[in-house]
């Protein structure tokens, strides 16, 4: 289940952005300090083109899911991202229940609540586990390009899914 992210959410949300799992498959790859989450957190939560969720299992929150880039006039489109809680969810074995069910909620939330026709992502190209679950989804892959991001170069693949070209799952 998601929720609208709250400010209880904000410490749980840096705790599980800076698991190094969570870190080796994100452009921003160093630790993430209070004040930087904060100020992350005090610009998103007004902006109209953002939304932050927190992802509940078994009443449990155990993730975080991000829409961001917003366009609600002309085509609705808009990119997301996500992270899980990676240690807590390996320590109970519940992986990837909880990634499939966190992917079909924000895909239904993107396409159901947010009502876009197109919704885009990125990918790091060495991240193959994800881009496989992408492509179970449906979101097809773009050209790759050259980044630095924390001074290291990685490769970053755009995604998107269209509406018609959704999986119901």
């Amino acid at each position: 289940m998601l929720r609208d992210a709250t400010g209880d959410d904000v410490n749980l949300m840096l705790s599980w952005r800076n698991q190094d799992v969570n870190r080796q498959v994100s452009k921003t790859s160093h630790l993430i300090g209070p004040e930087e989450h904060r100020r992350w957190w005090d610009a998103v939560r007004t902006d109209p083109t953002r939304r932050v969720l927190t992802y509940l299992h078994d009443g449990v929150p155990c993730g975080a899911v991000t829409f961001f880039d917003l366009r609600f006039d002309g085509p609705r489109t808009g990119s997301w991202g996500f992270y899980l809680d990676a240690e807590g969810l390996a320590a109970r074995g519940e992986t990837l229940p909880v990634w499939l069910a966190v992917m079909r909620a924000a895909v239904g939330y993107a396409f159901d609540v947010l009502t876009l026709d197109r919704l885009d992502g990125e990918v790091l190209a060495d991240n193959t586990v994800v881009r496989q679950m992408n492509r179970r989804f449906r979101f097809v892959e773009g050209v790759g390009r050259t980044e630095v991001h924390d001074g290291r170069e990685i490769t970053v693949v755009p995604i998107s899914l269209e509406r018609d070209n959704r999986r119901r799952h």
